[in-house]
């Protein structure tokens, strides 16, 4: 059996990985580019790395699949005292270093409830702390709604009152590519990913129940904004959102993710909002009453010729 096969059998049994690193999402994003290494005792399976594998210029990258917010190790787990459970993650995440393929450069987002770097600093990988915005429990949504700033609130109340609009869940991914896409537009860009890759992972996630998407439409039936949420069994995820740029002045994405709060509340214990570095997105977040949230960026650059090539190209930026 495979490597793949047997993380395959651990993922639909393991509840703890998260949707992220499962692999019916990484067969969606990833399709044929990704691996995994795993640590095996006692006849199970106590550790895993997936990671994608690309090649770029002779350069073997190992990294995560677009769309993915985080990858990073899973371990199975323990209910040991502490120190001793600190010790155990060192053998693992060791273990699964050991066993990752020669690659000239590593890099991958880690979710926030991976804490502990220390076994990978001490082989040589740099951190980076990045921040994403959570609603750390569902169970209270009147306290959530008064957490949120009275901005946030204000657009909600406009739109639903004063702009009419109704949040449905009845929207072909066609149209939501629509809208994802004029959001890139409007900035002069190109969609950064592919409308075949959403295809592929709305297709996996509605196979597994873990996906949803919120329009608001107006009595024109004209869409001015949608959010597309996916979760597992610990928290819901913003994935990708987009808006009429003709119609964004009638608070209809405050009122879509108010939508994806609420749903979120029915299936799972909090909401991450996805880290973003970019101050008008965070500050968006931040105005929804979430916490600031760090997670690990893990990177290992063991080429010499790449380190010069990445420090020539930070000149020049």
């Amino acid at each position: 059996m495979s490597r793949k096969d047997e993380y395959r059998k651990v993922c639909e049994i393991e509840s703890t990985i998260p949707i992220f690193s499962q692999s019916w999402w990484l067969d969606a994003t990833a399709g044929n580019f990704w691996d995994v290494v795993l640590v095996e005792k006692g006849g199970e399976i106590q550790a895993s790395l997936p990671y994608t594998l690309r090649k770029k210029y002779d350069f073997t990258l190992l990294a995560q699949p677009q769309l993915t917010q985080s990858l990073g190790p899973w371990l199975k787990a323990n209910n040991s005292k502490y120190a001793k459970r600190l010790g155990r993650e060192k053998d693992l995440m060791q273990a699964l270093i050991e066993q990752l393929p020669q690659y000239d450069k590593f890099s991958q987002n880690w979710s926030p409830v991976i804490t502990n770097w220390l076994p990978f600093h001490w082989k040589g990988f740099n951190q980076t702390t990045r921040y994403t915005y959570r609603i750390e429990s569902l169970t209270n949504l009147d306290m959530i709604w008064h957490s949120f700033q009275e901005n946030i609130r204000r657009e909600i109340r406009k739109a639903s009152q004063r702009e009419g609009l109704i949040v449905t869940s009845d929207v072909s991914i066609d149209d939501f590519i629509t809208l994802n896409e004029k959001v890139f537009l409007r900035q002069g860009k190109e969609l950064p990913y592919k409308g075949t890759l959403v295809r592929r992972i709305d297709q996996a996630a509605y196979q597994k129940n873990s996906r949803r998407m919120f329009a608001a439409i107006d009595s024109q039936g004209r869409y001015h904004a949608a959010v597309y949420i996916v979760w597992d069994n610990h928290s819901a995820y913003y994935l990708m959102g987009g808006s009429d740029p003709e119609l964004r002045n009638s608070g209809a994405t405050s009122l879509c993710m108010w939508e994806a709060v609420k749903f979120a509340s029915t299936v799972t214990q909090s909401f991450d909002f996805e880290g973003s570095m970019i101050e008008p997105v965070e500050r968006f977040f931040r105005a929804f009453g979430a916490v600031q949230t760090p997670y690990h960026y893990i990177s290992h650059t063991p080429s010499k010729l790449l380190r010069t090539l990445n420090f020539f190209r930070s000149i020049k930026s």
